[in-house]
C-alpha cells in the first residue's frame, strides 16, 4: 500500500525544502516512468509514488493538458512529447548558437536583410537567435522576443513541423518553405525553412525578414532557394538529413511563384 503518511490535503502547499508540493509530486509522477515501464496504470503510479490516486488523478489533469503525460486508450497513462521538446532544448543550448550564427551572419549579409531563429513554445514564436544588416531601415527583433505562432512566416514553420502538425499547412511541409506579408505587422514580409537535428528532429525556422515595401514578393522569389540553402546547412551542421531541400530547391528552381503561397495558402 502507498504510504501517504506525508500527504498534504492541499496540492499548492508549501513543500518541506521551501518548494510547491503539487509541483514536487508532479515531478514525481514523471519521475516513475522509466524505460521498463514506459506505460503504467494508475495504481503503479501510485505504488510508485506513494500519492494517493486521487491526488495523482488531479495533476495528471494539468500534466496532461502540458503535454507531459498522455493518457492511452487502455486506461494508462505514458510520458507525453513535451519532456522531448525540452530534452532538444537542453542538448541544443550547447551548440545551436555556435551552429548557427555563423549561418546567420551569412544569410543576413547575402540578403542584406535581417536573419533569425525562431522556437516554438506554447502559443508563441521565440527569437532564439537573430544578425541584422548594417543599414538603417531594416526589420529590427532582439533574441527572446514573443510573437504569436499563428502568423507570420516562421510561425507557419513552426505549426507545419511540430509535434502535432498543423493540417492546413501541407503544401508548406511540402514546399520546405513559408512567406508571409504583413501578417503580424503591416510593414514587414518574411520568408522562413525548416531546421532539423540528427534523427530528422525538427529543431526551429530559419527566417529572414525585411520591410515589406523592399523585401516584396519579387524579393521574396528571389531569396526562396538561398534561404533553403542556409537551412539545409543549418540541418547538416546539426546532424540532420538534407536530401528533401535539394529536392525542394529543385522545384523551386522549375516553377517560379509570387511569393506568398506558403503563407495565404498555408
Amino acid at each position: 500500500m502507498p504510504d501517504n503518511s506525508n500527504q498534504s490535503s492541499d496540492d499548492g502547499a508549501e513543500g518541506a525544502a521551501g518548494g510547491v508540493a503539487a509541483v514536487d509530486r508532479a515531478f514525481a509522477i514523471l519521475a516513475a516512468f522509466d524505460g521498463d515501464r514506459p506505460s503504467l496504470p494508475l495504481a503503479e503510479i501510485s505504488r510508485r509514488t506513494g500519492l494517493y490516486k486521487s491526488t495523482i488523478l488531479r495533476l495528471m489533469v494539468s500534466l496532461e493538458r502540458a503535454g507531459f503525460v498522455r493518457r492511452l486508450a487502455d486506461g494508462q497513462f505514458a510520458v507525453g512529447h513535451e519532456p522531448l521538446r525540452l530534452a532538444q532544448l537542453y542538448q541544443g543550448a550547447f551548440n545551436l548558437r555556435d551552429a548557427l550564427l555563423p549561418i546567420l551572419e551569412t544569410l543576413s549579409q547575402e540578403s542584406a536583410e535581417t536573419s533569425s531563429f525562431y522556437v516554438a513554445q506554447g502559443a508563441s514564436r521565440v527569437v532564439l537567435l537573430r544578425v541584422e544588416p548594417k543599414r538603417s531601415v531594416r526589420v529590427s527583433i532582439h533574441e527572446g522576443d514573443r510573437f504569436p505562432i499563428d502568423a507570420g512566416a516562421s510561425g507557419k514553420v513552426l505549426r507545419a513541423f511540430g509535434a502535432a502538425p498543423d493540417a492546413t499547412l501541407d503544401n508548406v511541409r511540402e514546399q520546405y518553405w513559408a512567406a508571409s506579408v504583413g501578417e503580424r505587422d503591416p510593414d514587414t514580409a518574411a520568408i522562413s525553412a525548416p531546421v532539423f537535428s540528427a534523427g530528422n528532429v525538427f529543431v526551429g525556422a530559419l527566417t529572414l525578414s525585411g520591410p515589406a515595401d523592399r523585401f516584396n514578393a519579387e524579393q521574396i522569389n528571389r531569396v526562396r532557394a538561398t534561404v533553403m540553402n542556409r537551412a539545409a546547412q543549418a540541418t547538416a551542421a546539426l546532424g540532420g538529413p538534407t536530401e528533401r531541400y535539394q529536392a525542394a530547391i529543385r522545384a523551386v528552381d522549375r516553377t517560379p511563384q509570387d511569393g506568398k503561397q506558403g503563407a495565404v495558402g498555408g
